[in-house]
C-alpha cells in the first residue's frame, strides 16, 4: 500500500479540487425533497400553478449546477489515475528487474499479466473509489440530512433497512475478497501456463508433447472459468442484499403514507418528498456503496496486495562515492533464483585502470550474468563487487551511471538526431567531441550517410542496419565520461575488422575495458583473459591459457581453423 499512497499524496491538490466539485454536485441531493415538496404543498396542492413551476424551475437549476459540479469531477480524475498508474507501473518494472528469480533474459509472462491486469485494476478501481465513494459520501449524507429536515417522522422508515442491508452486505465480505482474490490467481496462472508454451513452442512440437501442453493451459483456463462463476454468484447475492435495502423502505412508505397523510402526520408534499429522496438518491447511494465496496474496494485492494507480493523490494539507493577507480569482486556468487544452480561461483577478480579483460566461453555459461554484476544490475547471492573500494550496488545512482557504462547486443536507438543520440550519456560534450568519438570507433561512414550529427535517427534504429546501429552505441558509449566500460557481445554484428577497431578503440581510451566475447579475436588483444566453461573460472593472458588450459587451448583450435577459412 506504500506505493499507493505515496503516488496518491503527490496529487493532494487535484484530490482536494474533486472534493470541491462535489459539495457543488451534492447541492442536489440536499434540496431535490425539499424543493419538489414546496411545489406540491404551496402551488399545485392549492391550485397555485405558477408557483408550483416556480419552485421546480429552482430544482431543475440546482439540478443542472450538480450536473456542472460532476462534469468538473470526470474532467480532473485524469489529473489522479494517470500518474497513479504511470507510478505503479514503474514500480513493477523495477521490482521485475530486480527480481533474483527468474532470469532477466527471458519473458515473464506474469509480469505482464501484473502490468496489463493489476495496475489497469488499480487505476480503474481508484477512479471508481474517488466517483462513486466521493458521491456516496456527499450525495448520502445530504439526501439524509434533506430527509431529516423535511419529513423527520418517516426517517425510521429508511434506517432499520438500511442497517439491516449493511450488516448482512458485511457478512459477505470475507467471502467476496477470497472470491476475487482466487480469480486474480487464476488469471496469472492462466498467463503463465500460456506463455510458457508459447515461448518454448518448437520444443513441445520438438518433444511432441502438445497434448500434455494443451492439457495443461486447459486445466488453468477451467479454473480461471470456475473462480469467474464464484464470483458471479457472490456478486449476485451481493446485488440481492443491496437490492433488498434499497427497495424495502421505498415500499413501506408506500404502505404507510396513505394512513399518516389522512391523519395529518403527513402532507402530499411530504410523501412525494420522502420518494424523491428514496428513489434518486438514498436507493442509489446504497447501490452505489455495493458496487464500490465489492467490484471496487475489494478489487482494488486484492490487486495491491498481489502487487506487493510478486514485487520484490527495491534495495535503497546507495549514498557513497568511491575513492578511487577500477572493479574487484571478493568471493562473488550468483545464481538465477534461491535453489538455481550458481553461475557464477566464488569468483575473484581484480580490474586495477588499465586492465583489459576478455571473457569468453560457451552461450549460456554465465559470461552476461558476469557483466550484470560489474555494473551492478543484479547483486550477488555472496561476495560483493567494488567500484573504486566501495561496494558497487551502495554507490550513488548518478555516480555509478557516470562511472560504469554498459554496452548490450541489443541495440537502443530512439527517433531524434544522430547528436542526440550520440550525446545520451554525454549532453555536455560538444560536437568535436562528438565527432571524435565516433571516427574513434569507425562510425564516421554511418554518419556521414545520415547527414552529419543533424541527421536523423528512426525509430529503434528505423533505416540503419544492425552492425551501423551497433556502432553507433559504441560511439556513444565512447563519447561519456565512463571509466568502466563493458561490451557485452556488443560487436557481435559487426565484421571482425571493425569489431578490432572498436576494441582497441575502447582499449586505448584508458579505465577498464571489459569484453564479453563473440569471436575468439578477442581474447588475442586482451591483456588478461577470463575463462568460462562452467568449472572454476581461469584467469591469465593468452598465452598463459594456452599452457595451462586445455580447455582454452580447445577452444581457440576450434576457432582459428574457421577463422583462418
Amino acid at each position: 500500500m506504500g506505493p499507493y499512497f505515496r503516488a496518491l499524496a503527490g496529487r493532494r491538490r487535484a484530490v482536494l479540487a474533486l472534493l470541491g466539485w462535489s459539495v457543488l454536485e451534492g447541492v442536489p441531493a440536499l434540496l431535490s425533497g425539499r424543493l419538489v415538496g414546496l411545489a406540491v404543498d404551496r402551488g399545485f396542492a392549492v391550485g397555485d400553478v405558477r408557483t408550483g413551476v416556480a419552485w421546480l424551475v429552482a430544482f431543475a437549476v440546482v439540478a443542472v449546477l450538480g450536473g456542472f459540479g460532476l462534469r468538473q469531477v470526470f474532467t480532473r480524475l485524469g489529473d489522479v489515475v494517470e500518474p497513479l498508474r504511470d507510478a505503479l507501473v514503474t514500480t513493477v518494472v523495477r521490482g521485475v528487474l530486480h527480481d533474483g528469480r527468474a532470469h532477466r533474459r527471458r519473458p515473464d509472462a506474469s509480469a505482464v499479466a501484473r502490468i496489463t491486469r493489476h495496475v489497469e485494476v488499480v487505476r480503474d478501481a481508484t477512479a471508481g473509489l474517488l466517483v462513486q465513494a466521493r458521491a456516496l459520501l456527499v450525495t448520502t449524507t445530504a439526501a439524509l440530512v434533506g430527509l431529516a429536515t423535511t419529513v423527520s417522522s418517516v426517517a425510521w422508515l429508511v434506517v432499520l433497512p438500511v442497517v439491516a442491508a449493511l450488516l448482512l452486505f458485511g457478512a459477505l465480505l470475507p467471502s467476496l475478497a477470497r472470491g476475487q482474490r482466487a480469480l486474480v490467481l487464476a488469471d496469472e496462472g492462466a498467463a503463465e501456463a500460456a506463455g510458457a508454451v508459447l515461448l518454448g513452442v518448437r520444443d513441445v512440437v520438438a518433444c511432441d508433447a502438445r497434448d500434455h501442453a494443451a492439457a495443461d493451459v486447459r486445466r488453468q483456463v477451467d479454473r480461471q472459468a470456475r473462480a469467474a462463476v464464484r464470483v458471479a454468484w457472490a456478486s449476485a447475492l451481493r446485488g440481492a442484499v443491496i437490492g433488498v435495502g434499497g427497495f424495502l423502505p421505498l415500499a413501506l412508505l408506500l404502505v404507510l403514507a396513505p394512513g399518516m397523510v389522512a391523519r395529518g402526520a403527513l402532507s402530499a408534499g411530504d410523501v412525494l418528498a420522502a420518494v424523491v429522496y428514496l428513489g434518486t438518491s438514498v436507493q442509489p447511494a446504497l447501490r452505489r456503496l455495493a458496487d464500490t465496496t465489492s467490484t471496487v474496494v475489494l478489487r482494488l485492494a486484492v490487486a495491491l496486495r498481489r502487487l506487493a507480493e510478486v514485487a520484490p523490494d527495491v534495495p535503497p539507493a546507495g549514498d557513497l562515492v568511491p575513492d578511487g577507480g577500477g572493479v574487484e569482486l571478493r568471493g562473488v556468487t550468483f545464481g538465477w533464483g534461491e535453489h538455481a544452480e550458481p553461475v557464477v561461483r566464488d569468483l575473484d577478480l581484480a580490474l586495477p585502470p588499465g586492465t583489459h579483460l576478455a571473457v569468453v566461453g560457451p552461450s549460456g555459461i554465465g559470461k552476461s550474468t558476469l557483466a550484470s554484476l560489474v555494473t551492478g544490475l543484479v547483486e550477488p547471492r555472496a561476495g560483493v563487487v567494488l567500484l573504486g573500494g566501495a561496494p558497487v550496488r551502495l554507490v550513488r545512482p548518478a555516480e555509478r551511471s557516470r562511472r560504469i557504462a554498459l554496452v548490450p547486443q541489443e541495440t537502443y536507438l530512439f527517433t531524434g538526431t544522430v547528436r542526440e543520440n550520440l550525446a545520451l550519456f554525454a549532453p555536455d560534450a560538444s560536437d568535436d567531441e562528438l565527432l571524435a568519438a565516433v571516427a574513434a570507433v569507425g562510425a564516421a561512414d554511418v554518419v556521414d550517410r545520415l547527414g552529419g550529427l543533424a541527421g536523423e535517427v528512426g525509430h529503434a534504429g528505423g533505416g540503419l542496419s544492425a552492425g551501423e546501429a551497433q556502432l553507433l552505441a559504441a560511439a556513444r558509449v565512447y563519447a561519456c565520461p565512463a571509466d568502466v566500460v563493458v561490451l557485452d557481445e556488443a560487436t557481435s554484428n559487426l565484421d571482425p575488422a571493425a569489431e578490432a577497431v572498436v576494441e582497441r578503440a575502447f582499449a586505448a581510451r584508458g579505465g577498464v575495458l571489459v569484453v564479453i566475447a563473440h569471436r575468439l579475436s578477442s581474447a588475442l588483444r586482451a591483456d588478461r583473459v577470463l575463462v568460462m566453461d562452467g568449472g572454476a573460472p581461469l584467469l591469465g593472458s593468452h598465452d598463459e591459457l594456452m599452457a595451462g588450459s586445455a580447455a582454452y587451448a580447445e577452444l581457440m583450435a576450434a576457432w582459428q581453423p574457421v577463422s583462418a577459412g
